[in-house]
C-alpha cells in the first residue's frame, strides 16, 4: 500500500508524518510526503529536533512539490487540514483522500514546544488509524444503515442464537454503538458496545471464520478502546463461552480479566459464560 502525506510546503507537519509511519516499519507499506507549493528546502529544524526525540532521523529531508503522477502512485493520501483535502479533491479521487485526525494545525516558524504539540498531534493520529486498520486492507468505521444486513447476516453465520436485523436495528436507535470492520466494503466483522454511565459493555462482537487470526478482532477491540478513553469509561465487560479457548486468549492479551462467571448463559449449546472485563485508568 503506498501511502501520500500532504500539507503546504513539506518541510514541517508531512515530514514528522512520513518518518513516524516510516518508523513504524508496517508490512507491505510505502510512504513518501508532499508539499502544495515548493520544492528544495529542507525540512524546518524544530521538525527535525521534534522527531529527533523520538529517536526519529528526518534531517536529509527535502521538500518535494506534490505532481499529478503522486496522486495516481497513492493508495491512500492523507491530508493535514480540510482545505488540503478540498483542493487535492479537484485533481485525485476523493475516496482516498483523508485528513489527519481532525486536522493538524501548522507550527511554521514557531517555537520547538509548539512543534513538539504538533508531532504529537501526528503520531496519536497515526497510532489511532493504525488501531482502525487504515494501513491494512481492512478499516474500522462506525456502522451506517447500510452495514445493519450484513451484520445480521454475520451474526447467523457465527452465532447458534443470532440476533436479528429488527433487533440490531432497534439496539442502534436506542444508542449502542457499533463498529464494522470493512475490507474492500465487505463486512468482516462487527463491534457492539453499550455505554451506561462510565461503564462499556460489548453485546457481542464477531468475524467471519475466513477472516479470524488475522487481526480483525484485534481492530475492532482497539477501536471500542478508543471510544471508552473519549467517552472516560471505567471498564468494558464483555460475555464468552468458557469452551471459547481462543477469544478468551484474545481478550487476555488485550488486558481483560475474568472477574465472574454467570451459569448456563448461552443456549444451543447450554453453557457457562466468563464475565471479562478490561478496566482504565482514569487520568
Amino acid at each position: 500500500m503506498n501511502i501520500l502525506f500532504l500539507c503546504t510546503g513539506n518541510t514541517c507537519r508531512s515530514p514528522m508524518a512520513e518518518g513516524y509511519l516510516k518508523s513504524l516499519d508496517l508490512e507491505n507499506v510505502t510512504v513518501k510526503s508532499r508539499g502544495l507549493s515548493g520544492s528544495g528546502q529542507k525540512v524546518s529544524e524544530n521538525s527535525s529536533l521534534a522527531m529527533a526525540e523520538l529517536g526519529i532521523d528526518i534531517s536529509d529531508h527535502t521538500s518535494t512539490q506534490l505532481e499529478l503522477s503522486d496522486t495516481a502512485w497513492a493508495d491512500k493520501i492523507i491530508c493535514m487540514s480540510e482545505s488540503h483535502k478540498t483542493l487535492l479533491c479537484l485533481y485525485a479521487d476523493g475516496k482516498k483522500v483523508t485528513v489527519l485526525g481532525d486536522g493538524i494545525p501548522d507550527p511554521f516558524s514557531q517555537d520547538l514546544d509548539v512543534y513538539k504539540k504538533c508531532r504529537d498531534c501526528i503520531t496519536d493520529a497515526i497510532d489511532k488509524l493504525c488501531d482502525d486498520g487504515f494501513f491494512s486492507e481492512m478499516f474500522v468505521v462506525s456502522i451506517e444503515r447500510e452495514h445493519i444486513k450484513p451484520i445480521a447476516e454475520l451474526e447467523e453465520i457465527c452465532f447458534s442464537t443470532p440476533w436479528s436485523t429488527d433487533a440490531i436495528l432497534d439496539a442502534f436507535k436506542n444508542g449502542t454503538k457499533f463498529f464494522v470492520c470493512l475490507k474492500n466494503k465487505k463486512v468482516i466483522g462487527y463491534i457492539g458496545i453499550s455505554c451506561i454511565l462510565d461503564e462499556g459493555y460489548i453485546t457481542n462482537i464477531a468475524v467471519l471464520p475466513e477472516y479470524r487470526n488475522k487481526g480483525v478482532g484485534t481492530a475492532l477491540l482497539n477501536r471500542v478502546f478508543s471510544l471508552a478513553r473519549d467517552l472516560a469509561l471505567e471498564f468494558v465487560s464483555l460475555e464468552v463461552r468458557e469452551s471459547n479457548k481462543n477469544a478468551a486468549s484474545l481478550y487476555e492479551k488485550l488486558g481483560f480479566k475474568q472477574e465472574g462467571l454467570r451459569k448456563n448463559f448461552y443456549t444451543n449449546p447450554k453453557e457457562d459464560a466468563l464475565i471479562m472485563t478490561k478496566r482504565f485508568e482514569k487520568i
